[in-house]
């Protein structure tokens, strides 16, 4: 059970650390959650050579270090709702139990801030990789005709946009570790800013994958109806897209509230919005894994290599004028 009593707090320069007891419990079962989904998704990308997912892998592995903090190791200890954005997948969630390991009133800063930083950005680092895997779907099935623009600026703009999103968002929660009242204000925005582009970027995404797989429907090429199961991949990123959209407006209206705001203030919404929300998206990622999409990317990349070489020969043993 999550509670959400107030009690005595640590509080740096004026600024509280946390404002609930945080779940024990909650906090093992993610950590043991994204710790096995993220080591399925390192097997997966090493076997399947799907280094585009690396930033994907990355993310997971941030994710439960934040919600480590949220581990009390004293029954009378009572935490306050960290101020920065929580569970960052893995590493995010250790030091949120690092901090629920230390008694109220003696809260270290260092983990506070890593639990915070890893927290905002590993939607960022999910993101990255989803643009890379849109780009490799079209590569796949020859879809450049259908795509408003072309498919390597598709990505750049793209990754452009999530890497802006990132910086913001890690800057923002840096400031906010500070325990400095101007700086936690600073960071606030600038947080709330990278949230902003990372939602539009995230809508724009979703559109352009939705007309392309409309058009791509419309006039298949040879390539996609070879290839049947590419919209499998196509409604995965659709799925994960909407999860990360759903968490991040959920975080915009948490810092536009304030750090005495309701979702602030309540633990549960750190597990509903965030946690939950970023273990299905991890999940429906493995489950629709893209090792296949770039094993066909290979594949074609390969067959052009070895048909380039073959003209290339076949060109220099012809006599010129021939």
């Amino acid at each position: 059970m999550l509670d959400t009593r107030d009690a005595s707090s640590s509080v740096l320069n004026g600024f509280e650390y946390y404002h609930y007891l945080p779940s024990m419990g909650a906090a093992v079962l993610f950590i043991i959650l994204f710790g096995l989904v993220t080591s399925l998704h390192l097997f997966q990308m090493t076997r399947s050579r799907t280094w585009f997912m690396i930033p994907f892998v990355i993310g997971g592995i941030c994710k439960p270090f934040p919600l480590l903090p949220q581990l009390p190791s004293h029954s009378n200890a009572i935490h306050k709702p960290s101020l920065k954005p929580r569970p960052v997948e893995t590493i995010g969630y250790i030091g949120r139990a690092i901090s629920a390991s230390q008694s109220p009133g003696s809260y270290t800063l260092g983990p506070y801030i890593i639990q915070n930083i890893l927290a905002l950005v590993s939607p960022a680092l999910f993101a990255a990789s989803i643009y890379m895997e849109l780009g490799r779907i079209v590569l796949m099935i020859h879809g450049d005709q259908a795509l408003f623009l072309r498919r390597t600026w598709l990505t750049k703009i793209f990754v452009s946009g999530d890497i802006f999103s990132f910086l913001m968002q890690g800057a923002g929660g840096g400031l906010m570790g500070t325990g400095d009242i101007s700086s936690i204000d600073m960071g606030q925005k600038l947080v709330v800013g990278g949230l902003f582009v990372q939602v539009v970027f995230f809508g724009l995404f979703v559109i352009a994958a939705a007309l392309f797989h409309v058009r791509m429907r419309k006039l298949p090429t040879l390539r996609s109806e070879e290839l049947p199961w590419w919209t499998r991949h196509m409604m995965s990123l659709y799925v994960v897209s909407m999860l990360i959209f759903g968490r991040s407006i959920v975080r915009v209206v948490e810092y536009l509230q304030g750090f005495n705001g309701y979702i602030m203030g309540h633990e549960a919404f750190i597990y509903v919005f965030d946690a939950m929300l970023m273990f299905i998206a991890v999940s429906v990622m493995a489950y629709f894994h893209p090792g296949d999409v770039a094993k066909e990317v290979r594949a074609a990349k390969d067959v052009r290599v070895d048909t380039e070489s073959h003209d290339k020969e076949a060109t220099s043993m012809n006599p010129i004028g021939a």
